[in-house]
């Protein structure tokens, strides 16, 4: 996995618009990329409208929200418009991002293995460089870690 003070990898996916994103176009500013299992979940909803809640929080301490999943640009639309989401949402469906940020491996639910997404978050600073990286993420406070992090960082 990806560690703090790393250039974070460079990036182009398409959002829940089909547009593309790049993520060396958001060079001067904070960028939380956010990696999640599925749209439409139970915790991946949580966590995309916690972060939905904070955003004029992340507006204002001008730091920008990516979610990336290997869904699709179609299914990431239908989750955006259903839950109102503010932020962009990327598709990474041939999983060449997540496998590059070291977030896709084996994971156990219910004493099943399967290969899948780890729900892990990088903060990314305005150089380019992890400054954090949250691994485990509990969807209900991932937000307020964040931004508490982001104000910290900033000063």
């Amino acid at each position: 996995m990806l560690g703090i003070g790393k250039l974070a990898p460079d990036f182009t996916l398409p959002d829940q618009e089909g547009k593309s994103h790049t993520l060396s176009d958001y060079q001067g500013k904070w960028v939380l990329v956010y990696f999640y299992p599925k749209d439409d979940t139970p915790g991946c909803t949580k966590e995309a409208c916690v972060l939905r809640d904070a955003v004029p929080d992340f507006k204002k301490l001008k730091a920008v929200v990516f979610g990336i999943s290997a869904d699709s640009v179609k299914s990431h639309k239908k989750f955006a418009e259903k839950y109102e989401l503010p932020f962009t949402l990327l598709a990474d469906e041939n999983k060449k991002v997540i496998k590059k940020y070291g977030v896709w491996g084996l994971k156990k639910f219910m004493g099943r293995e399967y290969e899948g997404i780890f729900r892990t978050s990088f903060l990314i600073d305005p150089g380019g460089r992890v400054a954090k990286v949250y691994e485990k993420v509990r969807p209900d406070i991932h937000a307020d870690e964040v931004l508490n992090d982001l104000k910290a960082l900033r000063t």
